[in-house]
């Protein structure tokens, strides 16, 4: 099946997941839970844990729970130097320009935080548009309703011709159900993957026939 539009995540997919940020930001997911919603810090991590396990994000537990402003939320979580985690990303760009398909960035963050990712990765361009929270109407990765907005955002009807990149599994199986072909980041085997790679940068060799599609249109064009 021809693949026509990409969904890619954002953090710990398009770098390196070993680089601390998501762990900072995790960092300050429990801070807010401690200072501004007054939590014991002993009973966050299970907390954090029982709503990321249910709902798919803190974010969406605290909101059904605790009644919290998303938007206060995020700014407080993504309140980080980015910089001091991530760089420009050469390797990135040239990999992404190279895709001939429409990219777009599928995340549960807010735009704010992933066009700032993206303008430091320097690979803003590159992507048709940031498909975020608010986007989503507040539905979150792995709802399926996330994907069905996201869908339809990009104008894309059937999601056999998709493919879609997560460092999650929990994320990437409603997407397998669904049709998409699915890509995990990662190190191990998923039955939520049709392919693991380690790192973004392996795409290529995983999966040519985004390539090889190019290559077969432009040989009907010019026939």
């Amino acid at each position: 099946m021809k693949i026509e539009t990409l969904f890619i995540d954002l953090d710990d997919t398009l770098y390196d997941r070993n680089n601390g940020l998501w762990e900072a930001i995790r960092g300050r997911m429990s801070r807010y839970m401690h200072e501004c919603i007054g939590l014991p810090e002993q009973e966050i991590p299970a907390l954090r844990r029982h709503y990321f396990e249910t709902y798919g994000t803190t974010l969406k537990g605290l909101q059904i729970h605790h009644k919290v402003d998303a938007d206060e939320y995020l700014a407080y979580v993504h309140d980080l130097p980015l910089r001091d985690f991530i760089s420009p990303d050469p390797q990135l760009k040239s990999l992404l320009a190279s895709i001939p398909q429409p990219k777009w960035i599928l995340t549960n963050a807010n735009a704010s935080h992933a066009q700032n990712v993206l303008n430091i990765l320097e690979v803003r361009e590159l992507f048709s548009g940031i498909i975020d929270i608010h986007a989503l109407d507040f539905h979150c990765k792995p709802e399926p309703e996330a994907f069905q907005i996201a869908m339809k955002i990009a104008s894309q009807t059937d999601a056999a011709h998709c493919l879609y990149l997560d460092d999650s599994p929990f994320n990437l199986a409603p997407a397998k159900e669904m049709g998409m072909t699915t890509v995990l980041i990662g190190n191990a085997p998923s039955p939520a993957a049709h392919l693991v790679i380690s790192h973004i940068y392996d795409l290529k060799q995983a999966f040519p026939e985004l390539w090889d599609h190019r290559d077969q249109d432009s040989e009907r064009s010019n026939g």
